[in-house]
C-alpha cells in the first residue's frame, strides 16, 4: 500500500475535484481511496507514506504524439541542411535522422525521452517511431526502454514508401508483429496502432497492405494535412483531399489518430466527426515548422475527440498547453478563445484518447482508476479552490516543477531522483550514443 498525502489533491472526479489537504490510497496498480489526508492515513495507517510537503497531487499527464526518434537532434548541425520548405525539413534534418539510427540508438532514444518524460510528470506516451536505417525490432527495442523505466507506452512504426517498397513492407510487418504482441499482453502498460507517415509518401498498394494486414482491434496513427503540400500533393495526384482519401482506404475510425489536421476543410471535419475519429494537436511543432495553424477550435466544436501532444518537441506537456492557448488566442484575434479548449484537450481528451487502448481509467484520480500519480511543487500565491485549478496551472506550473512520479502504481521518481535507472549511466550512454549518431550523418 501506498498513500501520497499532505497536499492540495486535484482529482479530476466531477463528484469531488479538489481536498485543500488531500490524499490518495494506491493498492498495486489502482487507486482504492481518496479523501482528506486525515481519512486516509486513518483507514491505511500501515501504508507507505509520500508527504506531498503541501504541493499538489494529481493525475500524471499523457501525451498522445510524440516522436522517440528525434531525441538525439537537440542542437544538431548536418552539413549543407538549409530548409526553405516543410518537405525540406523532412528530408533535410527528420529523414536524414532516422536514416542513420542503429537499433541501439533506437533504444537509447527511448530511454532519453521516457526519462524527460517521467521527470515531466508523463506516464503514458502515444509514440509515432522511424528508424529506416534499422526498421526490425524498433518497435520491441522501444518497449524494452518503457519496461525498465515503467512508463504506459502505445506504439507504432511509420509506414511510408519514401525509401522504397522494401522498406514500406518492413514497416508495415513490424507494426503487425508489435500489435499482435501488444493484445497478447495483458499488463495494460503497452498497446500497438498500425503506424503511417502522411499520405503523400503512401502509395495506393501500401495503403491496401496496411489494411489487409492490420490486426482487428486498433486503428492507424498518421499524420494528415501538416503541410500544405500533403493536400496539394493529394489533389495533384488522387485528385481528392487528404481525408477522403483515408476514408476511401477505411482508415478512419474510433481507434484511429489522426496528427495535426491543419489543412483540413469543413467537409473533412465532418467526415472525421462521422467515423469518431480521433485527432492529436502539436502547437509547438507546428509553429516551429512553419507549418500554419491549424482549426483546432473549430474541430473540437464539431464535437471530435481532440487531444494534445507534442510531436517531440518537448516532453513537458504543460509546455504544451500553454502554447496552444497563445496560438489560438493570436490566431483568432480573440483573447478569451482556447480557454476551457485547451484545457479539455490536455485534462480530459487525452485521457479518453489513451482509454481507447488502455483498460483502466487514466487521468483521473478515483476508486478503481489507474495509479497514475504526480507530486507538483507549488505553492499557490493567490487562493485555490476547485474553480480555479485551471488556472493556477496554467500559469504557474511547468513540468520541471514535478517532484515525484508514480505509474502503475510503481514510483518512477521521488524528490526528483529516479528510481528505476541510474540516470547518470543512461545519460552518457545517449551522449556518446548521439555523438556517433551525428558523425555519421555527416560522414556520409
Amino acid at each position: 500500500m501506498l498513500v501520497i498525502g499532505n497536499g492540495r489533491l486535484i482529482t479530476r472526479n466531477t463528484a469531488d475535484p479538489y481536498y485543500e489537504d488531500g490524499a490518495v490510497a494506491i493498492d498495486g496498480h489502482e487507486i482504492v481511496r481518496t479523501g482528506t489526508t486525515q481519512e486516509v492515513r486513518r483507514e491505511y495507517p500501515d501504508a507507505e507514506f509520500i508527504d506531498a510537503g503541501r504541493g499538489l497531487i494529481m493525475p500524471s499527464f499523457i501525451n498522445t504524439h510524440e516522436h522517440i526518434y528525434s531525441a538525439f537532434a537537440r542542437g544538431i548541425s548536418i552539413n549543407g541542411y538549409a530548409a526553405t520548405s516543410f518537405l525540406k525539413i523532412l528530408d533535410g534534418m527528420w529523414w536524414t535522422i532516422d536514416r542513420n539510427l542503429t537499433l541501439e540508438q533506437t533504444k537509447l532514444s527511448a530511454m532519453a525521452t521516457y526519462i524527460d518524460c517521467i521527470k515531466n510528470g508523463v506516464t503514458t506516451v502515444f509514440d509515432h517511431h522511424a528508424s529506416f536505417g534499422h526498421i526490425e525490432g524498433s518497435l520491441f527495442a522501444i518497449e524494452e526502454a518503457a519496461k525498465e523505466l515503467g512508463v504506459r507506452t502505445c506504439l507504432c512504426y511509420e509506414v511510408s514508401d519514401r525509401d522504397g517498397m522494401e522498406k514500406s513492407r518492413a514497416g508495415v510487418k513490424e507494426n503487425v508483429d508489435f500489435i499482435k504482441h501488444a493484445l497478447a499482453d495483458d499488463s495494460d502498460m503497452i498497446a500497438g496502432m498500425m503506424g503511417m507517415h502522411a499520405q503523400f509518401t503512401i502509395s495506393d498498394e501500401t495503403f491496401e497492405l496496411c489494411a489487409a494486414s492490420k490486426p482487428d482491434g486498433v486503428g492507424y496513427h498518421i499524420h494528415v494535412a501538416e503541410g500544405i503540400e500533403d493536400l496539394q500533393l493529394c489533389l495533384k495526384n488522387y485528385g481528392k483531399r487528404v481525408v477522403d482519401r483515408l476514408y476511401d482506404f477505411g482508415i478512419l475510425g474510433e481507434k484511429t489518430l489522426l496528427g495535426h489536421c491543419i489543412y483540413v476543410n469543413d467537409h473533412e471535419m465532418n467526415l472525421i466527426r462521422d467515423t469518431d475519429t480521433m485527432v492529436v494537436h502539436n502547437p509547438e511543432s507546428n509553429m516551429g515548422n512553419a507549418a500554419g495553424c491549424p482549426p483546432t477550435m473549430h474541430i473540437l466544436h464539431k464535437g471530435i475527440l481532440t487531444g494534445l501532444g507534442t510531436d517531440g518537441y518537448t516532453h513537458d506537456m504543460m509546455e504544451s498547453y500553454k502554447v496552444a492557448k497563445l496560438l489560438h488566442e493570436h490566431n483568432l484575434c480573440d483573447a478569451t478563445a482556447a480557454w476551457g479548449e485547451t484545457a479539455q484537450m490536455l485534462f480530459e481528451n487525452n485521457a479518453k484518447i489513451a482509454n481507447r487502448y488502455f483498460r483502466r481509467p487514466l487521468g483521473v484520480l478515483t476508486e478503481g482508476a489507474a495509479a497514475d500519480v504526480i507530486v507538483v511543487d507549488y505553492d499557490p500565491l493567490t487562493p485555490m479552490n476547485a474553480d480555479n485549478i485551471n488556472g493556477h496551472l496554467l500559469f504557474g506550473v511547468s513540468g520541471h516543477d514535478v517532484v515525484t512520479t508514480v505509474c502503475n502504481g510503481k514510483v518512477l521518481m521521488k524528490d526528483r531522483q529516479l528510481t528505476q535507472v541510474d540516470e547518470a549511466k543512461v545519460m552518457a550512454d545517449c551522449r556518446q550514443s548521439a555523438k556517433q549518431l551525428w558523425e555519421t550523418i555527416n560522414n556520409r
